[in-house]
């Protein structure tokens, strides 16, 4: 079994999202848990001003709705009486059995799934803690009730990487809008709390990765004029399809309030991993002898867990450089990390020559906020979207103990682990002094 919690700041649009379920025949809602009446005998409202009510207890607290899928392996066929078991022994073993909650089984996939609506304000206005709950509590239920009901363990990581985040199947969701959907859902639900951004174009680096993307239209558009947001289906070559999908329509409404807060959020969570992504860019740079191409480099980045997004516009012209790190989760705009990761300062680094053309800088600055085009292998369709860029220079590179036993070079960057031991020696002074 595979449990995945999300935090949201609207209890009527995660119930809205289930009870659209139900009445497009694809869930039934098996229980109401803690309410007055019997599950069939409740209707959208009676269910929801249940938890809207005991929300209001804690105004304080901003994120209010919890929304829990429980994931069960393709091979289990459970009964509708020992699904509400289970549901039931999870929420009380996550300190949820008293609160409110209301237990929908889903009939959309190929797995049994559950998904549980409720609150994290208990009837006196204090709040259950949702910080580390999927790690600690959460995870010590899931392997309690794999014993208890015999269920099929996801400790072999099978069953739980069933469930990670995968690039939308662009064949499947182009026709239909409901399809369309579900499939941009998949994707959000696997990148907007788990990874940390602090812009629209950082989001992006990420979810067109998984051929989706986020899209305030043009300057003039009046999606753009009134502050709206709707998320796209990306083809091979990176272009726009399908039906475009209003942020409104999705149970969360991850719409451009939604994520401008999220990049507030996010400034500081990032900033203890700039340097896995420095150290990564400075040991390939400075180590490799051979000669670096942008696709190479991209390619070397990528065994230390790190995608390479660039920015170009429809002249060629590299404007923009964007480092995905998948090991901590974290975007930054490489020149959030200094001069050097910069676009400008990569491309001195690697002796590359820019096109001689002249761009419009307000169309630049437009192509800037809008769009990024992926510059990273696509591992869904096998197809790979990088460019052939090689450096102009024949300038061969110079290998790390050369660079660093010639007095005449002044580094302007030294890998942290090559002067850890002068560190510890200024820590020892002090102590001393």
């Amino acid at each position: 079994m595979v449990a995945v919690i999300h935090q949201s700041k609207s209890l009527k649009n995660v119930l809205n999202y289930n009870e659209q379920k139900l009445k497009q025949g694809k869930a039934i809602c098996l229980t109401a848990a803690n309410y007055p009446k019997a599950v069939d005998k409740l209707n959208f409202h009676q269910k929801l001003n249940r938890l809207t009510h005991q929300a209001a207890l804690n105004e304080r607290t901003k994120v209010n709705a919890v929304h829990i899928s429980l994931n069960f392996d393709t091979t289990e066929k459970i009964p509708e009486s020992m699904l509400k078991k289970i549901a039931d022994s999870y929420m009380d073993k996550i300190g949820f059995g008293k609160q409110p909650y209301l237990v929908y089984q889903h009939k959309d996939a190929g797995h049994e799934h559950l998904h549980i609506v409720t609150t994290n304000i208990k009837p006196d206005g204090k709040r259950i803690e949702l910080h580390n709950l999927g790690r600690n509590q959460s995870e010590k239920a899931r392997k309690e009730i794999e014993v208890d009901f015999d269920l099929v363990r996801a400790d072999s990581k099978k069953l739980e990487q069933a469930y990670q985040v995968k690039p939308v199947n662009v064949q499947k969701v182009v026709y239909g809008k409901s399809d369309t959907r579900r499939a941009i859902t998949n994707v959000l639900d696997g990148v907007l709390n788990k990874y940390r951004y602090t812009s629209l174009p950082e989001l992006n680096a990420v979810l067109k990765q998984y051929d989706v993307m986020a899209d305030r239209g043009t300057d003039d558009s009046r999606i753009f004029q009134k502050g709206g947001l709707v998320y796209r289906v990306l083809d091979e070559a990176g272009n726009k399809t399908g039906v475009p999908i209003k942020a409104s329509l999705i149970y969360n409404n991850p719409g451009l309030k939604y994520l401008e807060e999220k990049f507030i959020e996010n400034e500081h969570l990032r900033s203890p991993h700039k340097r896995h992504v420095k150290n990564a860019m400075d040991w390939i740079l400075t180590g490799n002898k051979e000669k670096l191409s942008l696709q190479k480099l991209g390619e070397a980045l990528k065994k230390e867990s790190v995608d390479m997004v660039l920015r170009e516009n429809k002249e060629g012209v590299i404007y923009g450089i964007t480092y995905v790190d998948h090991k901590n989760r974290v975007v930054f705009n490489g020149s959030d990390l200094g001069k050097a990761y910069s676009a400008k300062g990569l491309l001195e680094r690697l002796q590359y020559t820019q096109p001689d053309i002249k761009v419009d800088p307000v169309k630049q600055k437009q192509r800037d906020a809008q769009s990024i085009k992926p510059s990273v292998p696509h591992e869904s369709n096998g197809h790979s979207g990088w460019s052939s860029f090689e450096p102009i220079s024949n300038t061969s590179q110079r290998s790390l103990l050369e660079l660093l036993t010639d007095p005449n070079h002044s580094p302007s960057f030294v890998p942290y682990e090559l002067t850890k031991d002068v560190h510890r020696k200024k820590k020892k002074k002090k102590k001393k002094r």
